[in-house]
Order: C-alpha cells, then structure tokens, then sequence
C-alpha cells in the first residue's frame, strides 16, 4: 500500500510513523509513507501557503494553488484510490471505515491547518473526508497519524499474528474481553480458572460472553 500524505507541518508526522509496528510494516515494503511538504509547491517568494479569508473573519485559509499544485504533481505519478482529507466535519472514523480503506492500493492524505482549506479543493479534489472526533486540532496530521496506523495495521503481514486484528474491539460491533498474563495470581488477585483450563472451546465460549456482557455495560450503542 502507498500512503502519501501533504502537511505543513510534516515533522508532527515523523515520530509516530517511524516506530513500532508502522516502522516495521515500512522496513518489509508493506507499506510506503511519503510525506510532502505543502510549502514546496507554493509558487511565492516567501513560500505563503495561507491567505486571509473572503468575507472577513478570524482565522488564515489554506490557498487553493499550492495544494492542487501538490495534487496534481503526486497524480501524474501514481493513480489513487481516495484523496482523503482530515476534517473535523467528515465521517467518524471507526473501524469498518479502517477495514474499507486498508484495501485500497494507493491513498493520499490532505492536512488542513487554521480555519481549513479554500471549498474548492473539497468540492473538485477531495474525494473522501475523514474525522476522529467531533472536536477541533490545531492541524491535521494527529488526526492523519491516527488513521494511517489504524489502516495499516490491517495489512497483511503487519502483526506478527495477523488474526490478532480480526479480534480486535469493534470488528464484529462488540468490544473485546477481559484478557490476563502471567503471574496467574498476585496479591490475592486472580485469573479467571477457566482461561487455565486449557479447554479451547469453553475458553471461546467465555470471551463471546465477556464481550457481550462488556459491550451491554460500556458499548450498548453497538449491539
């Protein structure tokens, strides 16, 4: 998978993509990050990428001409499936949406920065928009870090045990069990006899109704 990402602020990005599992999917060739730097396609002297608003207002815009300029430059070299933008009015990021686009090919990922980005590059360029929360960030590439590791966990080859993700919270509309390691107890606290037992089928049986019984209390909304 190919992510391409255009930022402002591309060192926000960097950390995140280059430890654990993400710098690991990227040293196997799972998947290929790219971060673009916005002021580089900006045609001014002083390499201005935002402008005040039409209308007036409190707030800078991101320009037009330096993110289409981008756009455009990335497309010629590489057809994407959805150019994405994080905003903090598009759909609500969860995990069916994740699954969706783990399956795309190649995906570009627009941070907006200040009061957003001119409407024309949504209305004419962004093909899909994408939001973690109802609240407001200073930018987007938090938000644009939070996607791309809960895509591309999901490749194949990512997790060392690749049915780990489709046990996840939320891939079946129901959050996880309860789960315990070593010591089987500590200071009088105890795991549950039966994930001791050994017994397959009634450790299963008990995680199902762990789960159900978690996502009634936490989660009723899911079922």
């Amino acid at each position: 998978m190919q992510i391409d990402i255009i930022s402002l602020l591309p060192s926000l990005l960097e950390s995140p993509l280059n430890h654990s599992i993400l710098k690991r999917a990227q040293n196997k060739g799972l998947v290929n990050i790219n971060i673009h730097n916005l002021r580089d396609y900006s045609t001014h002297k002083q390499k201005q990428v935002d402008d005040y608003q039409y209308g007036g207002g409190a707030g800078m815009v991101l320009m037009i001409e330096p993110i289409v300029n981008c756009i455009e430059y990335l497309k010629a070299a590489t057809k994407y499936d959805d150019i994405i933008y994080m905003s903090p009015d598009g759909e609500l990021l969860n995990q069916n949406i994740s699954n969706e686009i783990s399956l795309k090919k190649n995906i570009l990922i627009l941070c907006g920065h200040y009061k957003g980005i001119d409407e024309r590059v949504r209305e004419h360029f962004i093909t899909r928009e994408v939001s973690i929360g109802d609240y407001v960030l200073t930018g987007g590439e938090l938000a644009a870090n939070v996607l791309i590791d809960s895509v591309a966990r999901l490749l194949p080859g990512v997790l060392n045990n690749e049915t780990s993700a489709l046990e996840d919270s939320f891939q079946d509309n129901m959050i996880s069990p309860p789960v315990y390691t070593r010591p089987s107890e500590f200071r009088g606290m105890k795991v549950p006899e039966i994930l001791l037992s050994g017994n397959e089928k009634l450790i299963q049986n008990w995680r199902t109704e762990q789960s159900i019984e978690r996502t009634k209390k936490r989660r009723p909304d899911l079922l």
